[in-house]
């Protein structure tokens, strides 16, 4: 390593007086009292040898999300198989084959249970190896390691113990959480990245202890240690206390030494660390959450399925128990053949009861095929291969990353076709963290003609709204930089919307100059010294190259400058200034130099001397910067929100404040954030005036500090005179406006779950459309003193839960913003239902400041009080917890840091592929199965109680009317490749249309199609087809000759007859059940008859010692006698007729969304009549009041009502005229 130390020239605390410049401990500070429990933790600097042993020896730093290791899996999975109640009744059955009592074999029981855990565990082995394999990536992740003697080497991530001193270069993670020791710069400030522990895009400024700033190189570690005294581990990602011994002094350690795990070093050289907290020890690890075992609402649901069919099968099986003692006891003793007089255990007359019993125990194995055990074989299969279409589904294919999608675990693919709630993260999953300078206002006047992501889409909605009016409007259009559509009634054209819609391909939408997506030649190249208000236009573009902290680097290869910021916005204006012509390249630690281009070819480069900075907080919402200019006039340089610069303006400074509100209204309506300029100018004893109180304020010692300084910037940023403002797009995700806007067509509610401010939270709500101008917007917040805070929130949330219901506006819509600290208040036990009935009852939700804990605790509260199924969405690891608690956890890859993803269920590279993965696949796999399920509870009721029937017409003697291979092959061979190709392969509708009826995915949310009506329905048709095939076939046989010959049909004729119209009749059904044929599924059911045959043939031409009965069954005694042809095509129809009739009726009368569709296609209206379509698929759009689509309409509502009151007057004076 080189031991040359990167100096900067500028000692960067000097920026930031208000976060960075504190009295150090020698001036006054105490040191933490830390007695008590929670602060027993000692961490020996430069000394990990002493935390190898105990009681210092602390948590490895190896990290792990699986579900299983070595040890636990083989136990765990098999308690994970045996949760489910069908496979603890076939561990039953195969205990009891043991017994002499049994009708089978204990092989033909033990193997198929055998088989099907087998096949399950292998699966959860396979998944969880993937869980394990990306976890390495984390661990053996290298960073450098003070190895002794001043060296340092790379050491793998799980390797790092408490104590090592750590060496974390630019750009770089942090290992563990680290106490910062020193940086690249002299005053000991790093820049640090958390948005993977907030989510928040600006960076963090933490500072070294003075007392260790000499530790600058790998050397001065050689001989160093120290010890530090702090609180024990815990999830609080904002506190932090304790004490740190050095050199026989103790200094007080706050948040701002504290480097988090997973958060990232910028704009800084590097640091040296020591380390505090490792592995599951450290804040992030902390806010995370066991991997919980998650199972489906319709897994759960087939418990209660199988309860109720277990039930049905004692209740039968002691019917068969009890009729069996009765024939025992009463009739056996007539029953000379059964020799009476030679009594066994099973067949005495004299124990009834012990046969009955014994019987029991046959009767329960025997019914079995009641509960089918390769349902469970066949769901696993099924969603296999489900899984495989969502991970190679091309629509799902990010380009730009090369990931696709991918699901992590298969067990919830069904689960995707019921979300009723979304809770998303913000920063990396609905934005890019890219700001882009797009608009502006100067003097009153707007600048910038190119429209944001929002305002395109909200116009192409409307273009597609205004085309459905059916004759009410008309549209025309005009000029070529943008759309004009114009209202007209009766030819009239008087009310017009103005949309910008640049007519260029999509291509040329995408900034050349990232950062900068400006578009207007009136303040290019010079042209805006020919504007009005020249001078004014100079001041904005000064202020945007001047009121900033960030700093310029040349990139050599291009020879134009980068600036490294601490926000993204400030790197915007500092593009945007450099593109206007103004571009800073240099600071010092008293000056900014900034380039001025005043005309093209006239370039002067100014001086401007930085005589204090007031920087920008959450509390403050302004920045200001006092500067000197080379003429030697003082001016004081703002920007803020405008609220809060509106408020400080001066009386003769408010010329342009009515035209620049209306501008902020329309680029908030246009999803921008916005920012309000302005200045004032100082005579040189004012200013001196003030610097001395600031100095003052900001030399003092003591807790009110803060306050003094707060005072002081006060005084001076006040009596401004109004510039202009800013608007900046924040780059969202592409494609991320429609997809939300799919989504509320669907039905689905959004909350936002952020750790950014409520400013940029709000912001982005506007950018994605969760909110709109016109929504009432409900903020909770809690006061700044403890006294009666729980109080004053409780009267808010009810306050605001009154408001909603005495509201009688049908559209009227509503949204709740609330922050973490409030937010922890509301989730409390007495609380968090009323705080769950507001948001239940708002169009969005949005969530800030919150904690990962927090997500989490949210996540539950929705999932619980409301029982719906919710999916959470994120990108970082401070979304883990969130993904973890949800029924569905959906990880945005392709990202820094994949925390998210290895705890994810499923994974895609972008948030608007969510759209596919739910509107598509999720009602797809529902559906799938769904009908599955249902189907095979009805082909083995069908099945199953032909035994019972048999049973009750011999005696209940316990024997099979069917062969044994017939019983074993049913489910496995002859009746499972249709179900299974029904699971993978059916489609209601195609993926096209399922995205444009939208509302066809609330059949999932409501349940259609696997609710108790449906589910006891197939029951009732499985009752049904086992009455029609046994009673029709015994009616058939029994009473006349079989054979033209004259002979009567046997047991095994009998037997096999009705087995064959099982077989036609369940592969019939199913094909019924399809509304999609591929060639496979057509060979799968034909083919399963074909086969049915097939094997019957083979099997009857086998030796007599193995096919037993069903020698030559098939070629002798079943295939020359018509009666068994006749009887196959007569049950087939009598079984599948109730239900064709069914579906006819209902198509007919009362058909559901897709029959609809499904006729409309089939019909190919679609195509031929392309209004009908456009209507039909407006119709099917859920009611919303979120996404452009809402914004849109309530456009639209307005213009109508405006539309409206302009005729009524028109009829209102021509009235008179006529008189």
């Amino acid at each position: 390593m080189g031991r040359g130390r990167i100096r900067s020239k500028i000692r960067r605390s000097h920026l930031h007086p208000f976060s960075c410049l504190r009295p150090s401990t020698k001036e006054g500070q105490e040191p933490h009292s830390l007695e008590g429990p929670g602060f027993s933790r000692i961490v020996y600097c430069n000394e990990p040898i002493k935390h190898r042993k105990k009681p210092l020896k602390y948590c490895s730093n190896y990290i792990s999300t699986t579900k299983y290791n070595v040890i636990t899996f083989i136990p765990k999975a098999l308690f994970e198989q045996f949760r489910r109640v069908a496979n603890i009744y076939f561990l039953l059955a195969a205990i009891l084959s043991l017994t002499p009592v049994a009708p089978f074999s204990a092989v033909s029981m033990i193997f198929p249970l055998a088989f099907v855990v087998g096949i399950s565990m292998a699966k959860e082995a396979l998944e969880d190896w993937g869980r394990f394999m990306q976890d390495m990536k984390v661990n053996t992740r290298k960073t450098y390691v003070h190895q002794g003697e001043g060296e340092f080497g790379y050491k793998a991530w799980e390797k790092i113990q408490v104590g090592d001193i750590i060496k974390v270069e630019k750009d770089q993670f942090f290992p563990a959480d680290l106490l910062l020791l020193s940086t690249s710069y002299e005053d000991g400030i790093c820049y640090v990245e958390t948005m993977n522990l907030d989510g928040e895009t600006n960076l963090k400024i933490k500072r070294a202890l003075e007392v260790t700033l000499p530790l600058d190189d790998d050397d001065t570690f050689k001989n160093f240690s120290g010890m530090i005294k702090c609180e024990d581990p815990n999830p609080n990602l904002y506190t932090f206390v304790g004490n740190f011994e050095y050199d026989r002094q103790v200094y007080p350690l706050d948040p701002g030494q504290i480097l988090l795990r997973d958060s990232k070093l910028r704009n800084t050289a590097f640091i040296y660390g020591v380390v505090v907290f490792t592995g599951f020890d450290s804040k992030v690890m902390q806010n995370s959450t066991k991997s919980p075992s998650k199972r489906s609402t319709v897994e759960r649901k087939m418990d209660k399925i199988i309860y109720i069919l277990f039930s049905f099968l004692i209740l039968i099986s002691l019917i068969s128990s009890i009729g069996f003692a009765v024939k025992i006891k009463f009739l056996m003793p007539d029953w000379w053949y059964m020799q009476p007089w030679k009594p066994e255990d099973l067949y005495n007359p004299n124990s009834p009861s012990k046969s009955g019993l014994a019987h029991l125990i046959t009767a329960l194995i025997l019914y079995g095929y009641l509960i089918p055990i390769s349902l469970y074989v066949s769901i696993e299969v099924v969603k296999v291969c489900q899984a495989m279409f969502i991970d190679q589904d091309i629509h799902m294919y990010d380009e730009e990353t090369g990931n696709t999608a991918r699901a992590r675990t298969s067990n919830l693919n069904e689960e995707l076709g019921q979300v009723d709630t979304i809770l998303s993260d913000k920063t990396g999953t609905l934005t890019c963290n890219q700001m882009d300078f797009l608009k502006c206002s100067i003097a009153g006047n707007p600048y910038g003609v190119k429209s944001s992501e929002v305002e395109l889409a909200a116009a192409k909605q409307m273009a597609m709204d205004l085309e459905d009016q059916d004759g009410e409007l008309s549209i025309g259009s005009k000029s070529n930089t943008g759309t004009r559509t114009s209202w007209e009634r009766s030819g009239d054209p008087e009310i017009e919307l103005e949309t910008v819609i640049t007519a260029r391909d999509e291509k040329d939408h995408k900034p050349a100059i990232k950062g900068f997506s400006f578009e207007d030649s009136r303040l290019m190249n010079g042209n805006w010294s020919n504007e009005p208000n020249p001078d004014v236009l100079l001041l904005f573009f000064r202020i945007l190259a001047i009121c900033h902290t960030a700093v310029p680097e040349l990139n050599e290869e291009t020879g134009t400058y980068t600036y490294e910021a601490e926000s993204p916005d400030e790197g915007a204006f500092l593009v945007a200034a450099r593109e206007f012509g103004f571009e800073f390249f240099k600071r010092t630690q008293s000056s900014v130099f900034v380039s001025e281009r005043m005309r093209p070819g006239q370039v002067v480069e100014r001086e401007y001397k930085l005589l204090n900075l007031l920087e920008f907080t959450s509390k403050r919402k302004r920045m200001s910067v006092i500067v000197q200019d080379e003429d030697g006039q003082i001016l004081v340089l703002c920007k803020g929100a405008d609220s809060i610069v509106f408020d400080r303006l001066s009386k003769n400074g408010r010329t342009f404040e009515e035209s620049t509100t209306k501008h902020l209204n329309d680029y908030g309506e246009a999803g921008l954030r916005t920012l309000v300029l302005a200045y004032k100018k100082l005579d040189e004893a004012e200013y001196n005036a003030w610097n001395n109180e600031f100095v003052k304020a900001k030399t003092s010692i003591g807790a009110d500090r803060e306050v003094l300084l707060e005072r002081v910037a006060d005084m001076m940023e006040k009596d401004f005179i109004l510039v202009g403002a800013t608007a900046v797009e924040d780059k969202l995700q592409k494609g991320v406006p429609q997809c939300i806007d799919k989504l509320a067509q669907a039905g689905l509610k959004i909350w936002v779950l952020t750790g950014d401010k409520m400013e940029t939270a709000i912001n982005i709500g506007f950018a994605c459309s969760l909110l709109r101008q016109g929504m009432k917007q409900i903020v909770i917040s809690s006061m700044n003193s403890d006294n009666a805070v729980k109080d004053n929130i409780l009267n808010q949330l009810t306050n605001a839960s009154q408001m909603i219901k005495l509201e009688k506006d049908p559209h009227a819509a509503f949204a709740l913003i609330i922050d973490g600290k409030t937010l922890t208040y509301a989730l409390e036990d007495d609380m968090k239902h009323v705080f769950l009935a507001l948001a239940v009852d708002c169009a969005s939700v949005i969530c800030c400041r919150v904690s990962p804990k927090q997500k989490a605790l949210v996540t539950r509260l929705v999932k619980e009080g409301t029982g719906r199924t919710t999916l959470a969405i994120g990108d970082g690891a401070n979304d883990v917890g969130m993904i973890q608690e949800a029924d569905i956890g959906v990880g945005i890859s392709g990202v820094e840091g994949m925390q998210a993803v290895m705890a994810s269920d499923f994974s895609i590279s972008q948030f608007r592929f969510l759209e596919r993965l739910l509107v598509v696949h999720g009602h797809w796999c529902y559906k799938r199965i769904a009908q599955m399920i249902c189907y095979f509870f009805y082909k083995n009721i069908a099945f199953g109680l032909t035994l019972f029937y048999f049973e009750a017409f011999t005696a209940f003697s316990g024997q099979s009317i069917y062969d044994d291979w017939y019983m074993l092959l049913f489910n496995v061979l002859l009746t499972s490749l249709p179900v299974i190709s029904l699971g993978v392969f059916e489609q209601d509708v195609p993926s096209e249309v399922c995205l444009q009826f939208p509302a066809l995915y609330q059949q999932g949310p409501k349940n259609l199609f696997f609710d108790w009506y449906r589910i006891l329905g197939w029951m009732g048709n499985g009752l049904y087809s086992s009455l029609a095939i046994y009673f029709l076939n015994i009616l058939i046989l029994s009473n006349q000759a079989f054979r033209a010959s004259g002979q009567t049909a046997d047991m095994a004729a009998v037997g096999t007859t009705m087995f064959s119209c099982i077989i036609c009749a369940v592969n019939c059904q199913i094909a019924l059940t399809m509304s999609h044929f591929t060639w496979i599924q057509h060979v799968l059911v034909w083919g399963s008859i074909a086969t049915w045959f097939l094997f019957l043939f083979v099997y009857g031409m086998v030796s007599p010692a193995y096919s037993g009965n069903a020698y030559q069954i098939l070629v002798e005694a079943l295939g020359p006698a018509p009666l068994y042809w006749c009887a196959i095509l007569l049950v087939t129809i009598t079984c599948n007729l109730p239900y064709l009739a069914h579906i006819s009726f209902q198509r007919c009368f009362n058909p559901m969304d897709h029959h609809i569709i499904q006729e409309i296609k089939y019909y190919k209206k679609d195509v031929e009549d392309q209004h009908m379509w456009r209507r039909e698929r407006s119709k099917a759009r859920q009611e919303t009041k979120i996404g452009f689509s809402a914004r849109v309409d309530a456009k639209i509502r307005l213009l109508k009502g405006r539309l409206q009151k302009k005729n009524t007057l028109a009829v209102h004076s021509h009235r008179p005229s006529q008189s």
